[in-house]
């Protein structure tokens, strides 16, 4: 079992928003390619920890990776996107969504680093990141933050009822221009009989 501390009240009394605390572990690695001698990828999430601080950390690094300590993320459960969390929380493998940039410089180290930015539990967010074209990644949440998450799902999620679909013969008949069409059964042309 995973030490995922969720909560849903500040320490004031006053109610807020149910969030959990992570580190995001960021790692580079060496890869076999003639243009690009290195790649970053999400490593993992792990529980938030005083002892992080907060300031970036290099945890690992040698000739084949390198591995950075990201600490400090709140993730928060909001009631008006409790549809993103049911389609997290309903699919073979629930996860985090971690969208993350390279520094523009190098600030962190002697070399641009990748930050992570946003860390979510949504699946409507990790999509509107992925359709603006940011670098965005996942790993499997743990198996306490998918009961947190369902119990929040179970809480605030409404399935919406199918609405009955109107049979097609009442829809109105359109020309190609969406003009009313106009339609006879009247004979237009000759045949037999005419005449």
């Amino acid at each position: 079992m995973s030490d995922f501390l969720m909560r849903s009240a500040e320490p004031d009394g006053a109610i807020r928003r149910p969030f959990v605390e992570v580190a995001v572990v960021m790692q580079r690695e060496h890869i076999d390619n003639a243009w690009q001698a290195w790649r970053w990828m999400l490593a993992d999430i792990v529980p938030n920890e005083l002892a992080f601080g907060e300031q970036p950390r290099l945890l690992l690094k040698d000739e084949h990776e390198e591995r950075w300590l990201h600490p400090g993320f709140k993730v928060e459960l909001f009631t008006d996107d409790a549809e993103g969390y049911y389609l997290n929380v309903t699919t073979p493998q629930p996860c985090f969504w971690v969208v993350w940039r390279m520094e523009e410089e190098a600030v962190l180290a002697d070399e641009p680093v990748a930050v992570p930015q946003i860390v979510t539990l949504s699946y409507h967010d990790a999509g509107r990141w992925l359709d603006a074209q940011e670098t965005v990644e996942q790993v499997p949440a743990t198996p306490d933050v998918v009961q947190w998450l369902q119990h929040f799902v179970d809480q605030h999620h409404v399935l919406e009822a199918k609405r009955r679909q109107r049979p097609q013969s009442f829809k109105p008949l359109l020309d190609r221009f969406g003009n009313p069409a106009r339609v006879s059964t009247e004979k237009k042309f000759g045949g037999a009989g005419n005449g």
